[in-house]
């Protein structure tokens, strides 16, 4: 009896420690999942529990050339239960040059823009020097609130040579790819971080599960990609919004130096300064060997021309690795960071199978996709549930007038049925000739440069010499663009050199502040470049010169009622450099030509 007595006790203190544990393992908080997305959970979203830490992780580069791999600066957000229950997390990562202060800005930090084309530049002031300093233990709260109480930890870098990380920025080096690699590798085990940025004590990633997802916007949208071109194992998915993946194009436009809009004068050592907030000590040495030798010699401000420099800025030049799932976003009428760097990577990465989709939206620059899409493809390719995002329309675009967070799915973009429509320039372009179907007849037309006055100044009155503008006939039906605009010009002109800007408008253009009522897109391109991208020649004065160039890619309804109208004038006041007025353009209307990519194509025109 006694012994059965103290078997039973045994029996039933099993039981109750069985059933104990079952009810803890059940109630260790875990990611929920509904319909294909993370949401939020109530044992995650308690801020105040959430850990928080920064460290160093070293890279494979020593950018500053002090002998010594550069250590990035790194915080970390994650839910308390990756401590106190094991649980492991998926990461979203965040880089940016930003996080710890920019430089002054001003016209005085800028180049001057009224310089001859082709001309030798006048060196400009370089801005005070940023305060250092960088908030610890957490950088930036960047996507923290949205994402750990859903059960993901948030990391941020401080991009090379700013905030408390080493190295020097070099602005699109390699360095600026190679240390959000390190990162990723710290955060899957392979690179090692430390608690301080010269000590020896190490801090690892065991709360990780090895899958990474990057997102960011504008020069926090670039680093992503530049990550993504390392091929580094664990960056499972990128979301790149307005990223610049080529500064060649971001500076330059077919040969003609051309500037961000907003930012006239800014070019890419302009951008260096903006960002240098790294450690004092070392920003003599940094501005010596990148800004002042690296860059100065590189970027060549006189020919516009492309080179080994920029062709090391050019993130199309090195997709061979990229293997992260990509969901491009960008604004067509984007005029900082045109939409024509995410076109390009887009088209790209769909040749080489990576599973890619675009968002575009019609406003400027920046704009997430909506959160249900950013959700599901973090969710598909962060937990791995098949949520099938994958099998998603390719392309979601903003229509005119909808709210960015209803887009409309197409098949891919350009829309399929988009075909290529050939205009042909006739009658008077001072005033308001015919931009129409049939060929031209061989005829010569002159206008004369005045950055005085602003494209919209040219594309609003009737008549200008300083300009030419070609329109269809009234459109009794709305037209669909979608894609990219072509133009082949045949143009002599009064100097060896001068500026050469396009644009299509719709007319009758307007003072609406709706960003799709006037501007359709635009074009910048430089005449002495007609033969090669990589060497200009200075053309004789009054000889005449074909080139072909793309206009920016766009997907725009033009409204019946309006007209659809070519403008070809010199110097854009708000993109290009300012010379004299005088240099006299001279088009020959028969051997110029405009492909508009149109929904429907020639029939819908009509």
């Amino acid at each position: 009896m006694h012994t059965n007595r103290i078997l039973l006790i045994a029996v039933t203190l099993n039981l109750l420690v069985s059933i104990t544990s079952a009810q803890q393992s059940a109630e260790k908080a875990g990611p929920v999942f509904k319909d294909g997305q993370a949401q939020v959970v109530e044992a995650f979203n308690h801020p105040r529990e959430w850990i928080r830490q920064d460290l160093w992780v070293e890279t494979e580069s020593d950018s500053d050339g002090n002998g010594k791999l550069d250590r990035m600066h790194v915080d970390v957000t994650r839910p308390v239960q990756t401590q106190t229950e094991g649980l492991k997390v998926p990461v979203i990562y965040n880089s940016s040059p930003y996080f710890s202060g920019v430089g002054a800005s001003g016209d005085q930090y800028m180049w001057n823009p009224r310089q001859e084309v082709g001309a030798s530049p006048v060196e400009h002031q370089h801005p005070p020097e940023i305060a250092h300093g960088s908030r610890r233990p957490i950088m930036s709260q960047a996507y923290v609130n949205e994402w750990v109480s859903r059960g993901f930890a948030v990391v941020h870098s401080a991009s090379p040579g700013t905030g408390l990380s080493q190295g020097c920025p070099t602005v699109g080096g390699e360095n600026e790819s190679l240390a959000p690699k390190a990162v990723i590798d710290w955060m899957c085990g392979r690179a090692k971080g430390y608690t301080t940025p010269d000590g020896i004590e190490e801090v690892v990633a065991d709360w990780c599960t090895g899958k990474v997802g990057m997102i960011g916007t504008s020069y926090n949208g670039t680093i992503p990609l530049a990550a993504a071109t390392t091929g580094v194992e664990g960056l499972e998915c990128i979301i790149p919004v307005a990223p610049n993946t080529s500064y060649y194009n971001y500076y330059r436009s077919y040969g003609l130096i051309r500037h961000p809009g907003g930012y006239m004068g800014e070019d890419i050592d302009v951008l260096y300064d903006f960002i240098n907030s790294g450690d004092p000590a070392g920003r003599e040495n940094c501005n010596s060997e990148i800004r002042d030798k690296l860059m100065a010699e590189g970027f060549d401000r006189k020919t516009g021309d492309y080179n080994a420099f920029w062709a090391g800025r050019d993130y199309l030049n090195k997709l061979d690795k990229v293997h992260a799932a990509t969901l491009m976003s960008h604004g067509f009428n984007d005029w900082n960071v045109m939409p024509e760097h995410s076109f390009r990577i887009y088209q790209a990465l769909k040749e080489l199978g990576v599973p890619v989709q675009c968002y575009y939206h019609q406003n400027g620059h920046g704009g997430d996709p909506p959160m249900e899409r950013v959700n599901r493809w973090f969710t598909r390719y962060l937990y791995g549930v098949e949520n099938e995002v994958e099998n998603d329309a390719k392309a979601w675009i903003v229509r005119e007038g909808d709210k960015p967070s209803e887009p409309t799915p197409y098949s891919d973009y350009p829309n399929p049925e988009a075909k290529p429509v050939t205009l042909y320039l006739e009658g008077e372009g001072n005033k308001i000739g015919v931009l129409g179907e049939q060929p031209a007849h061989e005829a010569t037309q002159t206008l004369t440069d005045d950055v005085n006055l602003s494209g919209k100044d040219l594309a609003s009155i009737a008549e200008s010499k300083n300009r030419l503008l070609f329109a269809t006939p009234v459109l009794t039906k709305d037209v669909h663009i979608s894609g990219l605009a072509k133009i082949k010009i045949k143009a002599a002109s009064s100097k060896a050199a001068t500026n050469l800007s396009v644009w299509l408008v719709s007319l009758p253009y307007t003072n609406s502040r709706r960003i799709t009522d006037n501007i359709i897109t635009r074009g910048w391109a430089d005449l002495q470049n007609h033969k090669s991208l990589t060497e200009s020649e200075p053309l004789v004065p009054g000889q005449f010169y074909e080139m072909e160039f793309n206009l920016q890619p766009d997907d725009q309804v033009i409204p019946a009622g309006q007209q659809i109208g070519l403008m070809i004038f010199a110097s854009d006041r708000d993109f290009t450099l300012w010379p004299e007025p005088g240099t006299e353009l001279t088009v020959d209307l028969g051997s110029t030509s405009l492909v508009l990519p149109i929904v429907g194509g020639v029939d819908a025109l009509k």
